[in-house]
């Protein structure tokens, strides 16, 4: 059983891989399949071998968030890679909240465009969504 929520997600991530010499290589852009508390997975062209150290940003909050992980597993799908992260450090784990949240929003967001035919400023999503959603969010404890 999962230990952590996963969120749907559709925002850009940078990840970067150390080498083996701890060098690292440079950075890419995908987008995030889905955020949780304790991590975050995507797709790749590549595998990633469990274990590998990685570096992901994301840019669509101010400051960027950034996190140092390990890929827990790497599943071929159709023609790419889900890759599955944790992260290392507990202290990214508020954070990491605070980029679920994001999720939400933007989500919400592009929701609201299909449905309804509105187009929200990302600020116009986050006041709506939080008046809508945000005491149904999970709780930091979840």
């Amino acid at each position: 059983m999962r230990s952590y929520i996963r969120h749907p997600s559709s925002i850009p991530i940078d990840f970067q891989l150390k080498g083996a010499e701890g060098n690292a290589r440079p950075a890419e852009t995908e987008h995030a399949l889905n955020v949780s508390k304790g991590g975050l997975a995507f797709l790749w062209h590549h595998p990633i071998a469990p274990g590998s150290t990685i570096r992901v940003r994301i840019t669509l909050v101010d400051p960027p968030f950034e996190a140092l992980g390990h890929v827990a597993w790497s599943r071929h799908k159709g023609d790419h890679y889900e890759i599955g992260m944790t992260f290392l450090d507990d202290a990214d784990l508020f954070p990491a909240r605070m980029v679920e949240q994001l999720c939400h929003i933007e989500e919400y967001r592009r929701q609201i465009l299909r449905e309804e035919g509105r187009e929200l400023s990302s600020e116009q999503a986050a006041r709506e969504w939080i008046s809508r959603f945000a005491t149904d969010f999970p709780g930091a404890d979840t």
